[in-house]
């Protein structure tokens, strides 16, 4: 047959992931000559062969594609004959906008781990082996195309034996970025808290002894540092507990391999697979009841995950005991990611477990778990991000979209893709508002990136939406988009499903800027991309101190009792009240009644607040959602039945509830029949409704909750792969500016 020339141009993840040694043995397989190369798009292979072959050599690359990679689109044409003596690839062709998928960071593969626990592998005990199929890749890198150059790699200069692997095209490492070894790649070095290097012949013995000592070590990692300590020593867990000052907080806990994790929770087959999963996720699971109660106060859950380093299977394999690794940072502050920001944690650690390969972008860890057989990403970060969403549609114009200023991540658009960045966090800081920007131009940098359209929150009084006006006001061909809070919560579940028609959408979380100028929460929203309508909400009451609120449940607890009760609350004894001397309760009643630092809410989170206070559960939080969490302890699935409430004219008046609640003698009892009021509610507002059934917002991360709604109505649709929470609301921003056009 004749030979004709074909140009394939392939999309996607497919760098850092050996795509291009994986085209190269299909080369040799199908006898084609020609060449293959990364560009700003992907990749591109031009090749040689007649049309029957290329039809089986397309058929190859669309189903034998590596582990790590994914593929978008695969578009081939035939252009003008040129001869090739043989297959090569060839250097990086960097053209045009960039729109390859940036690689993330994923776990040690087998035949890394392998080699790491081989006597007598070269890179036996490594810390740092990996290869194309697997180790870090977001977190090092500078810029695209994913070469070595562009990464934090570029200062290690390979040895002869690392360098014969990084060229041959038929060894696993071949152009495997963070390639190295004892000889040219990076090094572990332990050092005390003030600095002082630990004189050991290996880090690693040195670090598991301190362990067993009891020590606390800052061990550094991909995305940042974590703070370690053995999970089975109590009074190690008590002492970070009280040098970190979270006394209540669940800690995550790392396992040495899946049955360590089975002696501690009960994990069923679709959690296993996540724990197993080369993203290695925290994964929260119903805890045996044996495991210490410290690591998780009062709650019955617990976050586990698996090593996805060989620096944590080396600690883990040595020291045969779980670890708690939580993230190192101080409270509200980005993740520590070099020595001078993990200093403001001192006095948390005794020791430093350091390497120099420089992190030079943060990633915490992600966080998902499974409800209903349905997964729930609560927080998306390392091995799944950045990640790219298709859009129902295309744009017309570049969007920036800056979040919301909790749990914030960012997002760009473009043709019909969505790039959304890693968790960032809550942006109630200076320095957590500079990692905020950093992540900004980071995401323009890499794809070479310039907006047309700043899509942000409606509240005024966000650090996101403080940014938006700095950059709309320094650049006059930009345009600014306002979004409200709750219509990006539901638009960000249709992004991710792709639904271009009208949705009955129900955003319940904890607060989010109304269009009235209220702190909405309990809402009802009837939208597509283009428009969306409020139809229906929680009834307001007001938040006693304003901020002060979302951390006190007592607060909006007694404003409830006085919107129920008025002047007589002062008399009245029940957990809330007790909570507060007499005084107290008369300027409160004051405050309440002229509105005095007293903001308007409809948020469905603070009326879980409201309960848990009422029943004596929680008065004052030392987490966001702990009393949510506290509330699905008590829990009992047999409890059937509801409490009554109001709606009429839009509004749903939640008053008749608590005074019902207020009369229940078992407190499992009154939860039970409050998550079930809720589930009635959702049903009442929907009934007149045949539309789709649209879940969002941080309080859909209530297993109960959630749990129940989807066995009402098994066809909800949630996300499954974007946070509901506030982690989710750039993608909706995004989607929101369909139709906008600049000036």
């Amino acid at each position: 047959m004749e030979l004709c020339t074909y140009k394939i141009n392939i999309t996607g993840t497919v760098q850092g992931v050996g795509f291009r040694p994986f085209i190269y043995t299909l080369s040799q397989r199908y006898l084609v000559t020609g060449t293959v190369s990364n560009n700003s798009n992907g990749v591109e292979i031009i090749i040689n062969t007649d049309t029957l072959t290329l039809k089986q050599f397309l058929i190859a690359v669309e189903y034998e594609y590596p582990l790590l990679a994914t593929i978008e689109t695969i578009q081939h044409k035939e252009i003008t004959y040129k001869a090739f003596d043989n297959f090569e690839i060839i250097q990086t062709q960097s053209k045009g906008n960039i729109t390859v998928n940036i690689p993330p960071d994923v776990s040690i593969c087998e035949a890394c781990e392998k080699e790491l626990l081989d006597p007598t592998n070269r890179r036996y005990g490594y810390p740092f082996i990996t290869c194309t199929h697997c180790g870090v890749r977001y977190s090092i890198i500078y810029n695209l195309p994913y070469d070595r150059s562009h990464t934090s790699m570029k200062t290690f200069e390979m040895c002869k034996v690392c360098e014969s692997e990084y060229t041959n095209p038929l060894d696993r490492r071949y152009h495997a970025q963070p390639i190295g070894c004892y000889d040219c790649g990076p090094k572990l070095q332990l050092m005390d808290n003030v600095g002082k290097l630990i004189d050991t012949k290996n880090e690693i013995e040195k670090s598991v002894a301190l362990l067993n000592e009891g020590k606390i070590l800052a061990l550094k990692g991909v995305g940042g540092y974590h703070l370690i300590c053995d999970a089975t020593n109590e009074d190690s867990i008590r002492e970070l507990r009280k040098r970190k000052n979270r006394p209540t907080k669940p800690f995550a806990v790392m396992v040495g391999d899946i049955k360590m994790a089975r002696e501690l929770a009960v994990i069923s087959k679709q959690e296993e697979e996540l724990l197993l999963s080369q993203e290695r996720p925290i994964v929260v699971v119903k805890m045996k009841e044996k495991h210490s109660s410290i690591i998780a106060p009062n709650i019955s859950y617990i976050g586990l995950f698996l090593p996805y380093t060989p620096l944590h299977l080396l600690l883990l394999n040595k020291l045969n005991r779980p670890l708690i690794a939580t993230s190192a940072n101080v409270t509200d502050e980005p993740i520590c990611t070099n020595l001078e920001s993990l200093q403001m944690l001192q006095g948390v650690y005794d020791y430093v477990l350091d390497h120099n390969r420089d992190i030079v972008n943060g990633c915490d860890d992600s966080v998902v778990m499974v409800v209903k057989e349905q997964q729930v990403v609560i927080r998306r970060s390392r091995g799944y991000a950045p990640v790219r969403v298709t859009l129902p549609f295309s744009l017309r114009q570049n969007v920036l979209a800056l979040g919301a200023n909790q749990k914030n991540t960012i997002a760009i658009g473009f043709d019909n893709q969505v790039i959304l960045s890693p968790h960032i966090g809550d942006l109630d800081s200076i320095s957590s508002i500079e990692y905020y920007e950093k992540n900004i131009e980071t995401l323009e940098r890499i794809y070479n990136f310039k907006a047309h359209i700043i899509a942000y929150d409606k509240h005024p009084k966000y650090e996101s939406t403080k940014v938006a006006n700095k950059i709309i006001k320094n650049n006059e061909d930009i345009v600014g988009k306002e979004v409200q809070h709750h219509y990006a919560h539901i638009l960000a579940v249709m992004a991710e499903k792709q639904i271009k028609g009208k949705v009955f959408g129900v955003a319940f979380d904890g607060t989010g800027y109304g269009d009235d100028g209220m702190l909405w929460g309990g809402e009802f929203i009837v939208c597509d991309a283009q428009e969306y309508k409020r139809v229906a909400s929680i009834e307001y009451f007001k938040l006693l101190g304003g901020t002060k609120a979302i951390k006190e449940p007592k607060r909006v607890a007694l404003s409830l009792l006085f919107s129920l009760y008025g002047e007589d609350v002062l008399s009245l004894d029940n957990p809330t009240t007790q909570e507060f001397s007499s005084v107290e309760l008369r300027t409160y009643y004051i405050a309440w009644e002229k509105g005095l630092n007293a903001p308007l809410s409809s948020s469905i989170g603070r009326v879980f607040d409201a309960v848990a206070s009422l029943l004596g559960i929680c008065q004052v939080m030392s987490f966001e959602g702990e009393s949510g969490m506290m509330l699905e302890e008590l829990f009992d699935s047999s409890v059937e039945g509801y409490y009554t409430f109001g709606y009429e004219n839009e509004k749903i008046d939640i008053l008749p509830l608590l005074t019902q609640l207020l009369k229940e003698k078992n407190i499992a009892t009154a939860v039970s029949k409050f998550f079930h009021t809720l589930v009635e509610i959702i049903a009442r507002v929907y009934e007149p409704y045949d539309l789709p059934l649209v879940l969002s917002g941080g309080v859909f991360q209530n297993r109960v909750l959630l749990g129940l709604v989807l066995e009402r109505f098994p066809n909800a649709i949630i996300s499954n792969t974007i946070p509901p929470n506030d982690g989710g609301i750039a993608l909706g921003q995004v989607m929101a500016t369909f139709g906008t056009l600049r000036n």
